[in-house]
């Protein structure tokens, strides 16, 4: 939204110049007698000073074209303007998903739009009257009598000056604030990672765990990674899905693209047989960074949706809640989760199901069983799988997961789980984090106003989006 919103604001301040400079070639090129044709020749001559800034008399389109291209207004314009086109359409979302590449190049044409701002206004083409020749020549007694400027004492030859260039005041804290961030962030990234363990799991997903001296990390953050031996330029995010409580931190990456696919290589991980040889790639690691999953432990209900490969800050967040619960669950002020995961593949589940099947087997130790309410849902499937599934309906585990809690089929419907959670949690605050995709978003947003109570003492759905 704030990139269109920088497009609109781009294109009428554009159509706004292209206008002017029309209205300027015009002037410029005006037969004699009219007060723009005056104002336009001021300047010909040694001793006057001009107005417009075009000073060449050539007619339009030619007259624009040749502002454009041999102006520095117009021509940083123009650079400033294309690029700016390009980081814009390169933010859409099939662009950023698809062709990551593209989207992490063009927006370091960043650096060409700030340098082309900053130098669009030293041309001075914007012109007013300056202050002392206002003392003489009043333009609203002048204006009548432009034929007889410099003839007569009271309306001597007007003056001008163009207004200094001020963008760069605007700009410089910024950058340098930004420069000083680059240089903490090259420090922080070039601080020796090691990489302890690589593990290969289902659904083209492999998981790094690694460490790094003096690295510390809250539940559902973020790093950036760069591995050189796949780019020495890209970065890219990953979630972390170890707790702050492990010794080692860990990101779980599913391929889906070139860059992806080169780490998985360069990791080993599309080899069939351990070798012990096998030297594992530098990885850089800078960060890491807040999301809003960490706010999961100020609430006493959660309600935690993933989708796909989206569920990773929640194993983050369900490892560290675990660790808390065991070393001192009186003081853990989190007292519900509800956890729900929408995937569209059965192999999808392999690797989080681990997880939950730990978690499902000590809290019915700890005899806390209620303490984790999770949902998976199922939300594609084909005929052979259909048959498989009903065959062993009976048994006493899932036949995809190996939970007790038997997977579901579809999609949840939305309307009766928020109801029944603000039934069980009459006057809540209920925290609900999303990682997944904006159409899914919208929903739980909308469900969230809409069971919310007017009433400050009811129940509460307070909405938090993670980035997909």
């Amino acid at each position: 939204m704030v990139a269109w919103m920088i497009a609109l604001h781009t294109a009428i301040h554009t159509v706004a110049h292209l206008f002017n400079v029309e209205r300027c070639v015009d002037a410029r090129v005006e037969a004699k007698g009219t007060i723009q044709a005056a104002l336009s020749d001021l300047g010909d001559k040694s001793e006057e000073t001009y107005l417009n800034f075009v000073r060449k008399k050539i007619p339009n389109p030619e007259g624009g074209l040749y502002v454009a291209f041999t102006y520095l207004a117009g021509l940083s314009g123009v650079i400033i303007t294309l690029a700016l086109i390009l980081i814009i359409t390169s933010s859409t979302k099939t662009i950023r998903r698809s062709y990551f590449e593209v989207f992490w190049y063009t927006h370091h044409l960043f650096v060409i739009f700030f340098i082309g701002l900053v130098i669009h206004g030293a041309g001075r083409i914007v012109r007013g009257q300056t202050a002392e020749s206002l003392k003489e020549h009043d333009p609203k007694i002048c204006e009548k009598n432009f034929t007889q400027w410099g003839k007569i004492p009271s309306c001597p030859i007007p003056q001008f000056a163009g207004n200094p260039p001020m963008t760069w005041k605007w700009v410089v804290v910024p950058m340098i604030l930004y420069f000083f961030e680059r240089l903490v962030r090259f420090w922080r990234s070039q601080q020796k990672v090691v990489i302890t363990k690589v593990v290969n799991h289902p659904f083209k997903t492999f998981e790094l765990q690694m460490m790094k001296k003096g690295f510390k990390m809250e539940v559902g953050q973020y790093i950036f990674v760069q591995c050189p031996t796949v780019s020495h330029l890209e970065w890219h995010p990953f979630t972390l899905t170890s707790a702050p409580e492990e010794d080692y931190f860990s990101i779980h990456i599913r391929i889906v693209g070139d860059w992806t696919e080169g780490l998985s290589s360069a990791c080993g991980c599309d080899k069939k047989e351990f070798q012990e040889a096998w030297k594992l790639p530098k990885i850089l690691v800078d960060g890491p960074f807040g999301t809003a999953s960490e706010d999961v432990f100020s609430y006493e209900t959660v309600l935690l949706v993933g989708a796909g490969i989206g569920v990773t800050p929640f194993a983050s967040v369900l490892k560290s809640v675990w660790y808390k619960y065991c070393n001192d669950a009186t003081n853990l002020r989190l007292k519900k989760i509800y956890f729900y995961w929408l995937c569209r593949d059965t192999h999808a589940f392999e690797w989080f199901a681990d997880l939950l099947q730990s978690l499902e087997n000590q809290m019915q130790e700890r005899d806390n069983a209620g303490f984790l309410s999770y949902n998976i849902y199922l939300t594609g499937w084909d005929e052979s799988q259909a048959t498989h599934f009903t065959v062993h309906h009976d048994e006493e585990k899932d036949v995809i997961t190996g939970l007790k809690q038997k997977t579901l089929y579809g999609r949840p419907n939305w309307e009766n789980e928020f109801k029944t959670i603000a039934s069980q949690h009459p006057s809540s605050r209920v925290g609900v984090f999303l990682c997944g995709p904006e159409a899914l978003a919208e929903t739980l947003n909308k469900q969230c106003i809409n069971n919310s109570d007017a009433d400050p003492r009811g129940v509460h759905f307070i909405f938090n989006k993670e980035n997909f």
